[in-house]
């Protein structure tokens, strides 16, 4: 009866991961929100005034858990999104995307691990995105958007230190790039316009091929950054990976 906890679950693709989990049988569902008052699904074990950028996120998580403890499977998926232009950086923005991406979920991992919270031989996922892929970073698209894509690669950088450090525990760690997903947040910042032509899909169907490939993942990929949806949503895979890898829709071992 494996015990999953799915970090930032109130809305998109953390929410489609807690009842797809919920749906299974044997499955206990953790998952948290930032607001006081979570959801109301009784299949759900919910944890709420979780916020991630906050100092004290870890240490409420931790004491949280406790009661559903040993964790099989993290999925930390809480995110912020903030555009710039190099005309129009924002400094706030840039610290919350930083301190959501890539300071949070150390902290969280910490918390957990050292208050016994976490199974031997569990399975954590931060769920970071291509754009913070340095080398799939392409002229095609331009440059802005500092905070994003420098916090996604901090994120992949945080998922790969954690792996290291967590390896004699037999804890796994990945980071995923859940595929382009039509969410409040990608409209938010009007990504919509490209939802067609980017082959972007809803946050269930992202659900159901990171849930597929969290069953596979294992020791053997800890450290590694992967698309489970394969390249089909990636912009710059044709002219960085070359014409062979660009519209691959298996899962795909991405590029730091």
């Amino acid at each position: 009866m494996p015990t999953v906890l799915v970090v930032g679950a109130s809305r998109g693709l953390g929410s489609e991961l807690a009842k797809q989990y919920a749906a299974r049988d044997g499955t206990t569902v953790v998952a948290t929100s930032r607001s006081s008052q979570a959801s109301s699904d009784k299949d759900i074990v919910w944890i709420s005034g979780i916020d991630v950028a906050s100092k004290d996120a870890g240490a409420k998580l931790a004491v949280g858990c406790r009661p559903y403890a040993p964790i099989d499977i993290a999925i930390i998926t809480a995110g912020y999104f903030g555009t710039e232009s190099f005309d129009q950086p924002d400094w706030d923005a840039e610290v919350k995307m930083y301190t959501t991406s890539a300071i949070g979920p150390v902290f969280l991992v910490h918390h957990l691990v050292r208050s016994g919270a976490v199974a031997a031989g569990a399975k954590i996922i931060l769920v970071s995105s291509e754009s913070g892929s340095i080398t799939l970073r392409h002229e095609s698209e331009g440059g802005g958007n500092y905070g994003h894509h420098a916090s996604k690669a901090a994120s992949n950088m945080v998922g790969k230190l954690l792996s290291l450090d967590l390896k004699e525990k037999g804890v796994a760690v990945g980071m995923v790039h859940p595929g382009f997903m039509r969410t409040e947040m990608t409209k938010g910042v009007g990504f919509d316009k490209f939802y067609d032509d980017g082959g972007a899909v809803t946050p269930a169907k992202a659900a159901k091929s990171l849930i597929d490939f969290v069953d596979k993942f294992d020791m053997g990929m800890t450290g590694e950054y992967w698309a489970p949806r394969g390249s089909g949503d990636i912009g710059t895979a044709g002219p960085v990976l070359g014409k062979d890898l660009a519209n691959s829709a298996s899962p795909l071992k991405l590029p730091w």
